[in-house]
């Protein structure tokens, strides 16, 4: 297994048109600012390392050098979806993706998180510029227990904290380009109604007691525009668009 990212070695792992152009470099800031502005769709960038890794609210994602898979994909969604639904649907991508590498359930913590063991694996960032959406994955793969962050709001793990095993990260990013591929498409044509069936069995949050920037309630679940149903006491109902969710555990 030769755990490498770059072009040859990924592009046996190709089965569509997503992973054309590829670009690679050793070290990087970001994925997210490899791809230009016009990068046709299914362009890829990735990398080794990154500097400055993007998360959401301005965090950094942080791993030490060929341990993680980090890449950044274009995506040219229609205008009549909602683009920011793109996140779910590249957080379903890399669900499908870890279910078939370790053959555990994955789980998806709104909005944008991959869960294993109730510990998070994976972070997926969309953003938007100019009718492009830059969808980046973070996933952890081959980090060991004391190179994860022990600082994380999310208890984090990488598939091999909890399965014991090491992967190949360029199969896994065949993997994932694969099924968002497929998944895309399907949004493309149907919107997140078209994908909600792998969204719900997977949804971490739902039934848990949660906050999410000032309010509390249980969370009924992700509905079918990608927002956050949650129950505040007996008879309030609110719809959360986006936020920073805290959890019981």
């Amino acid at each position: 297994m030769s755990d490498s990212l770059a072009f040859e070695a990924v592009d046996r792992h190709r089965k569509g048109r997503f992973g054309r152009p590829y670009t690679y470099v050793d070290e990087c800031e970001s994925t997210q600012l490899l791809l230009a502005d016009d990068a046709p769709e299914g362009a890829v960038a990735a990398t080794n390392h990154q500097t400055a890794g993007r998360a959401r609210y301005g965090r950094v994602w942080e791993a030490p050098a060929g341990t993680a898979l980090l890449c950044s994909v274009a995506l040219h969604p229609p205008s009549e979806r909602h683009a920011p639904e793109l996140t779910l649907v590249g957080a379903i991508a890399a669900a499908e993706a870890v279910e078939g590498a370790t053959g555990l359930s994955a789980q998806i913590k709104w909005p944008n998180d991959v869960m294993l063991n109730r510990r998070k694996v994976c972070g997926v960032l969309g953003e938007l510029r100019d009718g492009v959406v830059t969808l980046g994955i973070g996933l952890n793969v081959n980090q060991t227990r004391s190179q994860l962050p022990a600082d994380a709001t999310t208890p984090p793990a990488s598939l091999r904290t909890i399965t014991g095993q090491t992967f190949d990260r360029a199969a896994l990013l065949g993997s994932i380009l694969f099924r968002l591929e497929r998944l895309y498409d399907e949004w493309r044509h149907g919107g997140l109604d078209a994908v909600y069936v792998e969204i719900g069995p997977r949804d971490f949050l739902r039934g848990r007691h949660v906050t999410v920037d000032g309010k509390s309630g249980i969370a009924a679940g992700i509905n079918c525009d990608g927002r956050l149903e949650l129950n505040i006491g007996q008879s309030e109902r609110v719809f959360v668009e986006a936020g920073e969710v805290a959890y019981e555990r």
